[in-house]
């Protein structure tokens, strides 16, 4: 666990300094990015990126590819050209990440996934969509499901987090849905202020304080699977200050996570199968990234249980075990993603059931 949140929290704060010094080099390096494959996309006086590519077949889903926490929408690039080949697809890079501009906070998963449709509405990308979520991406995509189930044809989970999840705070093992305040989550927000598109000078401070501890971005494993572009275009993005700020409170996740988890855990406790009978795949790593500890063994031993859990989403569902994976399988196995999804898109066009586990 512990090399899992330090890759993590290294990631998260691979950033330049906002300080009134580097005002200038902050602004050279949004003048020199690299062009963005997509369209950026209004959704409400804001922008997001997103990169669509592929022919839909008729009544063929469109696939939308959502990432990690922390990623963008080119760690999508050893999936989604392979994708391309039998179905639309998108991918896209959420507010403050890359191309796409800075949202309004907070940055809660529900704005996320209004932001997203919004995005694929106003691009005229229609519905139905498979959703395919990476770690937390999981979460935003089933959140994205509840919100619009109407729109919904599929999903795929790719070692996705899961609502009762735990994590280190402040020193101890908690559960994230525990971390609730009890807080009302936020309304959606449809349009932006002036002080949403500027950091303020207390993430200026909190930028700088904590990449006290850090250097610049670098490429690590499993990174260095992506072509040299695309690493160049990520050393790019992570380098951006809007990245780091876009995850607005101090976990290094969108704010109102406690609240969120805790809903969405609720939810499952009322009703079994959500997704009713559509086609859900739960892609799940089979290389352990924690230490070979006690509590390491037991931490193994609840996310396997937590990605069995995550079957009962949908009468219709199997899972896949990424034997020569670790958490990142769109980068250590991705034409094991690429068939998930192709599987996942014939059962939805053809109104049948996944093909069961051997």
């Amino acid at each position: 666990m512990k090399k899992f949140w330090t890759r993590f929290v290294a990631n998260a704060l691979a950033v330049v300094i906002l300080s009134p010094t580097m005002a200038a080099q902050q602004l050279a390096n949004r003048r020199s990015s690299p062009p963005p494959p997509g369209k950026l996309v209004d959704v409400g006086g804001w922008r997001i990126h997103l990169n669509c590519t592929g022919r839909n077949k008729p009544n063929a889903p469109t696939v939308v590819l959502e990432a990690g926490a922390l990623g963008f929408s080119f760690d999508w690039s050893l999936v989604q050209p392979s994708v391309a080949r039998f179905a639309r697809v998108c991918s896209y890079d959420r507010a403050g990440h890359a191309w796409s501009d800075p949202g309004p906070a907070p940055r809660t998963m529900r704005q996320v996934a209004y932001e997203l449709h919004t995005a694929l509405a106003n691009l005229n990308v229609k519905p139905p969509y498979v959703l395919v979520g990476h770690s937390m991406g999981g979460l935003r995509v089933r959140t994205f499901a509840s919100l619009y189930p109407k729109e919904i044809a599929g999903m795929v989970l790719v070692d996705s987090s899961h609502e009762d999840s735990t994590r280190n705070f402040k020193g101890k093992r908690v559960r994230s849905r525990e971390l609730s305040e009890g807080r009302t989550i936020p309304p959606i927000q449809t349009s932006i202020t002036v002080a949403d598109k500027t950091l303020s000078a207390e993430e200026r401070q909190r930028i700088e304080k904590f990449l006290k501890r850090t250097g610049p971005p670098k490429i690590e494993a499993p990174f260095n699977r992506l072509t040299p572009r695309i690493q160049k275009m990520r050393l790019w993005a992570l380098a951006q200050p809007q990245h780091y700020a876009s995850n607005n409170d101090n976990s290094f996740f969108e704010a109102y996570t406690g609240e969120e988890y805790a809903e969405i855990f609720s939810a499952r406790k009322a009703e079994d199968y959500p997704l009713g009978a559509l086609p859900l795949i739960v892609l799940t790593r089979g290389k352990s990234e924690l230490p070979d500890t006690e509590e390491g063994r037991q931490d193994n031993e609840e996310r396997k249980r937590e990605q069995l859990d995550l079957l009962r989403l949908s009468r219709n569902s199997r899972q896949i075990i990424a034997e020569v994976s670790g958490h990142d399988i769109e980068l250590d196995d991705p034409a094991l993603v690429v068939d998930a999804i192709r599987e996942v898109v014939d059962a939805a066009m053809r109104h049948r059931k996944l093909i069961p586990s051997r």
